[in-house]
């Protein structure tokens, strides 16, 4: 049993710790993950986060917060392992449910992450649990040049901001990001009028930028806390009868998903993507490895669910339970191949 740890600690410091080869890649993997809850141990009057604090009700103390980031960079890791069939770390996280610049410094230069040069971009939201939205990028091979803040609150609620990330690889070809986490179903036909609004304007956006970058592999990703099938949010992001966008969880497999309640498996964590990136002679610079995203199922990340003859998720925390374990969620990934054949240096 020692051995085996030791074997997996030496893969994950190896896979995170290994020198990175500065040329420009051939396949991109790009990975979306909420991950439950990053919060520092500090109470911020400014945000709501007295539950994680080492007096809170959570009892959030450091121990548990730097064994909560290095959960998550193990599973960074572990998705670089056979990411394009090489060792070769994610291009681009995007991440729901961090607290603020702190825990992602915390992330990216107090752990095996700073051996992959991560850096990234996060703004403040007034959401009113206190969580943003993040990505995180490898600074030697993403070159962001634009980022936003969408705002999408109301007077009725305040939530979390859409991140817009546009930027190029070393080859000039431009990748933009949209990274989304759409609040949660609680409030009955008011919050689902506020989910559908919000699903509107991230449509809107998604096409005021393919309007603008012809060649451009958009990427919206995020928990959206509704299934590819929900008509009500994902059906405004979809558009009847328009196939510009792809989204790449739409024909899961049952008992697929990143998220599981009450035993049921769903993608309420999708990935969707620009057209253009799905189809050959489109004029980007960028194919899919596949046409359907993946949610990420190491062993690690699951636990037995007794209950329902299954696995589920092992959480951080169930109730104010500590479980000790990594998120309520799975994350989910595509892989990116750069297409050979077409110019690059536009958009």
């Amino acid at each position: 049993m020692y051995k085996k740890c030791f074997l997996t600690f030496l893969f994950f410091y190896i896979a995170v710790a290994s020198p990175l080869k500065s040329a420009a890649q051939d396949c991109y993997r790009l990975v979306f993950w909420n991950v439950e809850n990053l919060f520092d141990t500090w109470n911020d009057s400014t945000r709501n986060d007295d539950e994680f604090t080492p007096t809170g009700r959570n009892r959030w103390s450091q121990k548990r917060y730097k064994t909560k980031l290095n959960h998550i960079y193990q599973t960074i890791a572990a998705l670089g392992d056979d990411s394009c069939g090489h060792l070769n770390m994610p291009l681009v996280v995007g991440l729901a449910e961090v607290e603020n610049d702190k825990v992602l410094s915390d992330l990216t230069k107090g752990t095996p992450l700073r051996h992959s040069n991560y850096r990234y971009i996060h703004f403040d939201s007034p959401d009113a649990r206190g969580i943003d939205n993040a990505l995180l990028y490898r600074k030697e091979l993403y070159k962001p040049y634009f980022s936003q803040a969408i705002n999408v609150s109301n007077k009725q609620l305040t939530t979390r901001d859409i991140l817009l990330v546009e930027g190029t690889d070393l080859n000039g070809d431009t990748l933009i990001f949209l990274v989304n986490h759409f609040p949660s179903k609680r409030g009955g036909e008011t919050a689902d009028k506020h989910r559908a609004s919000i699903a509107k304007r991230l449509r809107l956006l998604m096409d005021t930028l393919s309007a603008a970058h012809k060649s451009a592999a958009i990427i919206v990703m995020g928990d959206f806390n509704a299934s590819p099938d929900d008509t009500q949010v994902m059906g405004e992001i979809a558009k009847d009868n328009d196939n510009s966008f792809v989204n790449l969880m739409a024909n899961a497999k049952a008992g697929e998903g990143s998220y599981n309640y009450q035993g049921h498996w769903s993608f309420i964590d999708q990935i969707i993507v620009s057209k253009n990136v799905t189809t050959d002679n489109s004029g980007s610079p960028f194919r899919l490895k596949t046409k359907q995203g993946r949610a990420f199922r190491a062993g690690f990340l699951l636990i037995d669910d007794e209950k329902n003859l299954s696995e589920k998720v092992y959480r951080t925390y169930l109730g104010v339970k500590y479980q000790g374990g990594y998120s309520d969620h799975l994350p989910v990934y595509i892989d990116l191949y750069k297409n050979k054949k077409s110019l690059t240096g536009r958009d």
